[in-house]
């Protein structure tokens, strides 16, 4: 990226408070970006090359929304918890392995992106966060939900579409705002399931592609249940 593209785009920034710059080949995010912290809500950095985030990240105190698709990254820096005002990250087709503890603090966090990533354990990091209402751990390598992680989750929609879960903490079923629940494609037998349709507030529940038949699922206990549920919600749609 050139001095004469950077310079334009931060003095734009300055105004409007907005920052994309996506698609430069960037290999380390720039210094520069240190001018903006005490106004820049909106910053866009996907489809770069970065690998790590400095530490100074955690400066941009007014930032509301935070894109950083489709780069290297294979962690986010503890300071990240520091950005009090965000209330949208994106962070999909990275390579992040583990979540800071400090993502528990972010508040104002309503939406949380991680799709195409390298989890293999579903974070714990996400219980209290009263705002947060959409989770996507799509196409990541998790294997389990288990009930420390999901003990105060606050989440309307959780995806968990393409990971290899095969344990699912009847726990999940409990969380109290829970209403569309993705799990297709994953390595769920239907006796790891029957909690979810009968013991749940869940109207969307979404299992095809693991292994059993979707035909078999209409025997299992506590399917009328959720059909029950899910027809409620449909009725209310139309």
């Amino acid at each position: 990226m050139g001095n004469a593209y950077m310079k334009q785009h931060l003095e734009t920034a300055t105004k409007t408070g907005v920052l994309r710059i996506s698609f430069q080949k960037l290999n380390e995010v720039p210094e520069a970006l240190t001018q903006l912290e005490a106004n820049l809500r909106t910053l866009d950095m996907s489809d770069n090359k970065f690998v790590t985030l400095p530490s100074w990240m955690g400066n941009f105190k007014m930032l509301k929304q935070l894109s950083i698709n489709n780069n290297r990254l294979t962690a986010l820096p503890e300071e990240i918890g520091r950005l009090v005002k965000l209330d949208a990250l994106s962070l999909h087709n990275n390579r992040i392995a583990t979540l800071p503890a400090s993502i528990s603090a972010l508040s104002n966090l309503k939406s949380i992106d991680l799709s195409g990533n390298k989890l293999t354990a579903f974070p714990a990091v996400f219980n209290g966060l009263k705002k947060l209402a959409s989770i996507d751990l799509s196409k990541n390598q998790i294997t389990e939900v288990p009930e420390e992680a999901v003990k105060d989750l606050h989440v309307v929609e959780l995806n968990l579409n393409q990971n290899q879960v095969a344990i699912v903490t009847p726990k999940l079923g409990e969380c109290p705002k829970l209403r569309t629940l993705r799990l297709e494609e994953n390595c769920l037998q239907i006796p790891a399931v029957i909690p979810l349709l009968r013991d749940s507030s869940i109207s969307l529940l979404a299992l095809e592609g693991n292994l059993f038949d979707m035909k078999a699922l209409a025997h299992a206990d506590g399917y009328e249940q959720y059909m029950d549920r899910f027809t409620a919600v449909k009725k209310k749609l139309y």
